[in-house]
């Protein structure tokens, strides 16, 4: 599952990109391009038991069930952040296993 983690984290990065360019419309003014290094460095996953939560600098982007032990969800499932320990467990937003799945730099879009 890390090469579908690293996956994400690079799709989160060319969003993150994007929104800062304009789409690629402008040139990257040298703060531009360290706001740009600043995020990307930024993002950490964290294995815990259940999930890998991805942060993003100082904040929650969301969480990735690890395991199919879970009684709601599969193995790969995006879950939107509910709080900074917790993710909200009322829906995925894609699976990372599966493909197909929608984010934004911001995190899981909602549903």
């Amino acid at each position: 599952m890390q090469n579908q983690i690293d996956t994400l984290i690079e799709t989160i990065k060319a969003d993150y990109l994007k929104f800062m360019t304009r789409n690629g419309t402008r040139e990257i003014e040298a703060h531009t391009q360290r706001m740009i290094e600043e995020f990307n460095n930024g993002i950490t996953a964290k294995e815990g038991n259940k999930y890998i939560k991805l942060t993003t600098q100082n904040s929650v982007w969301g969480f990735v069930v690890k395991g199919d032990n879970d009684k709601k969800f599969i193995k790969g499932d995006l879950l939107k952040a509910a709080g900074y320990n917790a993710p909200a467990r009322n829906r995925a937003r894609g699976n990372i296993v599966e493909g197909g799945y929608t984010v934004q730099w911001t995190g899981p879009l909602y549903l």
